[in-house]
């Protein structure tokens, strides 16, 4: 009888261990998942953080001017031809790396990059012809200085025989050549007002640990923080725009992001060069390398669009109406009051005029052309990316400076890249499908072996209890029947005993 209750007190076990599997076992992965990927010492995620053991490339693409001369003398619409990609192989590494003892960690990053010629279409010494960008700045800036300002800036120009292009090796548009303005600037302008190179390149300095320090959340005390930017250079927000809002710097660097991520989710990253958060928006669900499930996150469309399209874009146009043309960012704030301007490559997502104002360049493509990255979306991990950014420079006619004095205003393409991975080891995404598909499974069979268990041990307990009780209940009635027959029999033997 004992065992029985036993019996049915364990099926009902069961059957709750069942219903706390229905109902808790996604909560606990998570608790599992949120533990494993928070950046903690010694962990595997802060190891292939601090040193991401992918193989990141960056694409490189360069406008070279074929008709400057007839563009200058004759009005012509500048001809470009597209040079490359100009391949470098990239590694990513955070050093000097502490942790802070308010659950975030701070480091400075590297990046190395070596020129792959097998992956390159053309040589870093092929040699382009591009606008000059710090003399353009320059004469850019003193549209609205006094004229005197002007014309001395004109004559300096004449005598250190300064032109608005350049004939340079792609290398050295990349990583930097001796600029006879840059020169001059070291020597005459204030010590306090002096840019932080000698040389001009468009990626200048950056072949090399960032001075830059970082400070992100671990997640160890909130994983909905994790990876975000709590302090850049010691500061919470940038100084550049108009209300708190666009001046946030709390994204990521694109490699992580909080885990959890769903289809209504905002990522936001943050890039020095991009002087602000770029949020993404989900656009759909991938299959990345080795088949491991993603979501790929793009730009929304109207990230760059002018404030008519996107009113909420005003607080990046500090200096007022007129704001950046539809589809391009102004980011002159944040690189020393150079007109230059992003958008996406060949003006993606931008009005078209913009791409019509020039020969040579193609319509954007999508597969081409858009930003993305594709995210594992427990996890938070980033699985392939793509970020493309084009460079342009905005001029501006001067006349009192004869050497730009026919240059018209326009945006004029320089170079666009894209920067990305394709795929993650197979020790990381073989680990990720694990962690993506034997959990849902286990908790299927969980719950079948518990509820399946549980309820036939629940039915055979109660059926013995219910046939024990009847048999019973049989047995008591007999005897029962028994003692009433004995006792008429034993009081008709009397009666027939007394007639006697």
């Amino acid at each position: 009888m004992t065992s029985r209750w036993f019996a049915i007190a364990f099926a009902l076990c069961l059957l709750i261990l069942g219903v706390l599997i229905t109902c808790g076992f996604s909560a606990l992965i998570r608790l599992i998942v949120d533990h494993q990927v928070a950046l903690r010492q010694g962990g595997q995620s802060f190891g292939w953080w601090s040193k991401p053991p992918v193989e990141p490339i960056i694409r490189i693409f360069v406008y070279n001017v074929t008709n400057a001369d007839e563009f200058l003398n004759n009005g012509s619409k500048p001809a470009l031809d597209e040079l490359g990609p100009y391949v470098y192989k990239e590694t990513w590494e955070k050093v000097d790396i502490v942790e802070n003892p308010n659950g975030t960690i701070s480091f400075n990053q590297k990046k190395v990059y070596v020129f792959s010629e097998e992956l390159s279409n053309g040589s870093e010494d092929d040699v382009v012809i591009v606008p000059n960008i710090p003399m353009l700045s320059a004469t850019s800036q003193s549209k609205h200085a006094a004229r005197f300002l002007r014309l001395a800036m004109a004559s300096i120009m004449d005598i250190l025989k300064i032109k608005p292009f350049v004939e340079v090796s792609v290398g050295q548009l990349l990583w930097g050549y001796e600029d006879p303005l840059l020169k001059l600037a070291k020597d005459v302008v204030p010590k306090e007002q002096k840019l932080p190179y000698e040389e001009f390149g468009l990626m200048y300095g950056k072949n090399s640990t960032s001075p830059d320090r970082v400070t992100i959340f671990s997640g160890i005390d909130d994983i909905r923080k994790y990876g975000i930017i709590d302090k850049y250079n010691g500061k919470s927000h940038l100084p550049h725009w108009l209300s708190e809002e666009c001046n946030r710097l709390n994204g990521t660097d694109g490699s992580i992001f909080p885990p959890h991520i769903t289809p209504n989710t905002t990522l936001y990253i943050y890039d020095k060069d991009l002087c602000r958060l770029l949020p993404l928006v989900y656009e759909k669900d991938v299959i990345t390398r080795n088949d491991v499930k993603g979501m790929r996150f793009t730009p929304a469309s109207n990230v760059f669009a002018d404030v008519e399209t996107n009113p909420d874009n005003m607080c990046f146009c500090p200096a007022g109406p007129p704001c950046a043309p539809n589809g391009l960012f102004n980011v002159s704030l944040c690189q020393y009051d150079s007109p230059i301007l992003l958008s996406f490559p060949h003006f993606y997502q931008a009005d078209q005029t913009l791409r019509l104002a020039v020969d040579g360049m193609s319509p954007p493509e999508k597969e081409k052309h858009e930003f993305f990255i594709d995210v594992q979306p427990d996890m938070g991990t980033s699985l392939r990316a793509r970020a493309r950014i084009q460079i342009n420079l905005a001029v501006s006619q001067v006349i009192d400076i004869k050497q730009v004095a026919n240059f018209p205003d326009i945006i004029f393409p320089i170079l666009w890249f894209e920067e990305g991975i394709d795929g993650l080891p197979d020790e990381i995404t073989d680990l990720m499908n694990v962690a993506a598909t034997v959990p849902p499974k286990a908790r299927i069979v969980l719950m079948i072996i518990f509820f399946a268990l549980g309820g036939l041990l629940f039915v055979i307990a109660v059926f013995c209890l219910i046939r024990r009780s009847h048999r019973q209940s049989t047995l008591h009635l007999e005897g029962s029947n028994y003692l009433a027959t004995a006792q008429i029999d034993l009081a008709k033997k009397k009666a027939k005993e007394n007639k006697k």
